[in-house]
């Protein structure tokens, strides 16, 4: 079972390495630029910074950017996590960098996985999407260069209004790609990214509903991010599928067989991983935030250690305590295992800890009740 301690150690780490980039993604998190920041954490600090978390209990790492690739001293940095015993992965840009070579390095260093976005099942709506003519055939021919070296793919896709009517299509694409993972990100207005980009709290349900009907018939796993209501979307639909076969199966105890991952289909990360909650980002100049999608500095890995940061900054224990948060997540009986997009919750209202703004669902602590 599994046992990692949250409010010690995070799940996973992602690493911006630089956000020097090649594309002009419309919803770039980072606001990426083409040159690298003269402050960038320097090789000798990303070794530093590779041994910190690996006392964390080895987390997993993500490099990712920008474009991770516009460092040159990548390989290096990845081999040593590795020759570590740590887990790494990478989201690269896909431009002209992403040449064969530069996988076959890759493969040698010992890159458990790559990762590319696809943000629509076509060349016009992905290549609109990331502001970048001839990103989509990149892209293609990027994942089958991975594919010939026998390197896993994991697929990241922002939902958005441009590729919310073209999801079947999508996750068509996904299974012909042969992607051992489909990761599903939900817009959050931060950077270049708008609100008025963003699908309604309805549509939200609606494709976290598709998103668990599809996860029965594909080989592939799917994951989301900045949707943490998919948990307890899950729950309730293999708690409807129990009724239907008239299993007897208890309420509260499903909720906490979904909190340590044996009913909800999120393997790999069992637990309710949130926003500062089993979650840590550090920017390409050292700082450290909840996630990056959430830009509150809890500080800096040149000052401090990671480990300091993660468990004693003031916002990163409020938000591994549900029982803070407002309005109706702070009553949901859900609220260990889902907790709501606390990225999502601050770009709305100013405050991490209020309410997922795009969740539709209703807590049993606010129905009325039917009069006698």
């Amino acid at each position: 079972m599994f046992t990692r301690d949250y409010h010690k150690n995070p799940f996973i780490v992602i690493w911006e390495l630089t956000r020097a980039c090649e594309l002009k993604c419309l919803h770039c998190r980072a606001e990426a630029q083409y040159k690298r920041h003269p402050l960038e954490l320097s090789y000798e600090e990303g070794i530093n910074l590779i041994d910190q978390i690996h006392l964390m209990d080895n987390p997993l790492l993500v490099f990712t950017g920008g474009d991770p690739l516009m460092r040159n001293d990548v390989y290096a940095l990845a081999e040593y996590a590795v020759k570590k015993g740590v887990r790494v992965s990478m989201t690269p840009s896909a431009t002209p960098n992403v040449t064969k070579e530069a996988i076959q390095k890759a493969k040698v260093v010992g890159l458990s996985r790559w990762a590319f976005s696809l943000d629509g099942p076509t060349a016009k709506i992905h290549d609109h999407f990331r502001g970048t003519n001839g990103s989509f055939d990149l892209t293609i021919q990027s994942i089958q260069y991975l594919h010939e070296l026998e390197i896993p793919v994991q697929i990241n896709t922002v939902i958005s209004k441009y590729n919310y009517e073209v999801l079947d299509e999508m996750a068509e694409l996904v299974k012909k790609l042969q992607c051992v993972l489909w990761s599903v990100f939900f817009l959050v207005p931060i950077g270049r990214g708008q609100a008025k980009d963003m699908i309604s709290p309805a549509e939200h349900e609606k494709v976290l509903r598709w998103l668990y009907q599809l996860s029965k018939r594909v080989d592939f796993d799917i994951k989301t991010t900045a949707a943490q209501h998919y948990r307890r979307v899950v729950i309730q639909q293999k708690m409807r599928e129990h009724k239907n076969r008239h299993d007897h199966i208890d309420y509260e105890d499903a909720l906490i067989k979904g909190a340590t991952g044996t009913i909800d289909g999120l393997g790999r990360a069992p637990k309710g991983v949130n926003d500062g909650n089993g979650f840590v980002f550090v920017s390409h100049i050292g700082d450290v935030y909840p996630s990056g999608l959430l830009p509150i500095k809890a500080g800096n890995v040149r000052s401090s250690s990671l480990a300091n940061i993660y468990q004693n900054s003031t916002i990163f224990k409020e938000l591994r305590d549900p029982d803070l948060y407002k309005g109706k997540c702070g009553v949901c009986e859900f609220r260990h295992v889902c907790g709501g997009s606390r990225s999502r919750a601050y770009a709305a209202t100013g405050d991490y800890l209020e309410s997922e703004p795009y969740c539709v669902y209703i807590p049993k602590a606010m129905r009325k009740k039917k009069p006698i």
